[in-house]
């Protein structure tokens, strides 16, 4: 086992399984955006999310938010973890039809507009203000002794505080996160919009029982705050699930391994690629690194008013592919996941 810069560990020699018609060497290693480690645990129904209540080592739900303080919040380490990884042999979740929700905006201040730069973009601030900058946020927990980050985004649904991330951003080694917390409108150690705690997480069955990289989806239901929702406060963005690929999406997420530093939000933007090699995830053009895991994927972008309908999370790259984020497919699974989610 050897460290990356950070202190991280990071584990070497683990083999990968690859279709026949594939070499070893040109699947190579995967870099994930977050972290990408085997986990071994019992799966439920496929298809079915696999909830776990969250319990907060040693800090009581109350006071999770005071633990977060700005330095704390700056210090984290993003999980920026290289490893092998594996496609689980489980039979895959079917594909059903399509399904939007529809973004929920509460009555906010309008943002000054302004313009994003040039697309597409493959690495840069978001300068056009909107919805998305109110909604995605800067994860926090506890990992392995350690305070780490993601990404994550407020989705429109039942409960009004559920959020989506990354499946290895609840979740890894064998062990959830503690600690957890969603921090929307992140910038520079500054929580515009509060802290808001998690009671509960979740990741997909596929993810649960093996980190199938196909599967790299999670989900948190936070407490209210202030005797406020969180969607009630920031609003929430809506999904899209089996919609396809190949489809113009704008990827945003809080990278703060170099040349980020995790103060502000960096975004993407292109047409997307399936996964030519191991995968069967949207690819995209992208530069962000190590705490951008979790950053929402959306089609449907409209840059005015910052809204969209989520369809990804930022999850993985290849070390020999640079400058390419993947992000899982919104399937059956995801689709599952945010109903048990959007219903706790």
């Amino acid at each position: 086992m050897r460290r990356t810069d950070r202190g991280i560990p990071a584990v070497d020699g683990l083999s990968t399984p690859r279709p026949a018609h594939r070499s070893r060497a040109a699947l190579g290693t995967l870099t994930a955006a977050g972290t990408l480690l085997a986990l071994l645990l019992p799966t439920g129904q496929a298809g079915a999310a696999t909830p776990q209540t969250l319990h907060h080592a040693g800090t009581p739900q109350t006071t999770l938010g005071a633990y977060w303080t700005a330095e704390r919040m700056r210090a984290a380490t993003p999980l920026d973890l290289a490893t092998p990884t594996k496609r689980s042999a489980s039979a895959a979740v079917p594909r059903s039809a399509p399904l939007k929700v529809s973004p929920t905006l509460p009555r906010l201040p309008a943002a000054p507009s302004a313009s994003p730069g040039a697309l597409p973009q493959a690495g840069g601030p978001w300068t056009g203000g909107g919805a998305v900058t109110k909604t995605t946020g800067r994860v926090f927990f506890t990992y392995q002794g350690r305070n780490a980050s993601c990404s994550g985004d407020a989705v429109t649904s039942g409960n009004k505080s559920t959020v989506i991330t990354a499946g290895h951003c609840v979740k890894l080694q064998g062990a959830w996160h503690t600690n957890w917390a969603f921090v929307p409108g992140y910038h520079d150690g500054q929580s515009p919009y509060g802290k808001w705690t998690a009671t509960k997480t979740l990741a997909t069955p596929q993810w649960t029982a093996s980190e199938d990289i196909n599967y790299d989806v999670g989900a948190a239901v936070v407490a209210p705050l202030d005797g406020k929702k969180l969607t009630d406060v920031v609003g929430g963005q809506g999904l899209s699930f089996n919609s396809g690929y190949t489809k113009p999406m704008y990827a945003y997420g809080y990278p703060a391994a170099a040349p980020y530093d995790g103060s502000k939000l960096i975004y993407c933007s292109g047409t997307t690629i399936k996964d030519p090699l191991f995968s069967q995830d949207h690819g995209l053009s992208c530069n962000m690194t190590g705490g951008s895991s979790g950053g929402p994927w959306f089609t449907s972008f409209d840059e005015k008013t910052g809204t969209g309908l989520q369809s990804s999370v930022n999850s993985f790259g290849y070390q020999f592919w640079p400058n390419t984020m993947f992000g899982p497919y919104f399937g059956d699974d995801a689709k599952n996941l945010y109903n048990t989610a959007q219903s706790s």
